[in-house]
């Protein structure tokens, strides 16, 4: 609140009469901090806090080998991860024949192997090396979910396909 300092008496006009003090304002700034709180508590208390989101991961379900789903191996793709973003590939089961891409543009090469697939069969299995960062895992685990690929395994990489993986340029 604003209080006025009147403490040095009236001011008389005429020669040979000291000048009295000018009178001083002081501005009392305690409802004003008051305020303030009462506004930063009602907004921590009105605002929302982000949710953390997830990535759901169907898990299978564990079935005698007799009665599981036989994929024929011409529906499968096999992705290795490596380092520098980028993801080497090779359809059916024969790692000589791989090809390399980015993480950009495995999305082309997987709707293209959909495509060419029995979707109930299409199978992709993922294979990140040692040399692969946790962001790339995340990421080639959201392309399977943007690309609505429901069929993919996780899976370590074999020693021979690593070193296949460390043949390739910029993988050394």
């Amino acid at each position: 609140m604003a209080e006025l300092d009147v403490s040095a008496g009236g001011h008389k006009k005429g020669r040979g009469v000291r000048k009295g003090k000018k009178l001083s304002t002081r501005v009392d700034l305690t409802p004003m901090v008051d305020l303030g709180f009462l506004l930063i508590t009602f907004f921590i208390f009105t605002t929302t806090m982000t949710t953390p989101t997830s990535l759901h991961l169907n898990l299978p379900k564990d079935v005698p080998d007799d009665q599981r789903m036989k994929t024929k191996v011409s529906q499968v793709i096999t992705l290795l991860l490596g380092k520098n973003d980028k993801v080497f590939y090779y359809e059916g089961d024969d790692p000589t024949k791989m090809n390399s891409s980015d993480l950009k543009g495995i999305r082309t090469i997987l709707l293209d192997k959909k495509m060419r697939s029995d979707t109930a069969f299409f199978q992709v299995i993922l294979k990140p090396s040692k040399d692969a960062s946790y962001h790339d895992a995340v990421s080639i685990l959201d392309e399977m979910k943007i690309d609505a690929i429901h069929h993919y395994a996780l899976v370590d990489i074999d020693p021979s396909e690593y070193t296949l993986l460390r043949q390739q340029p910029g993988q050394q």
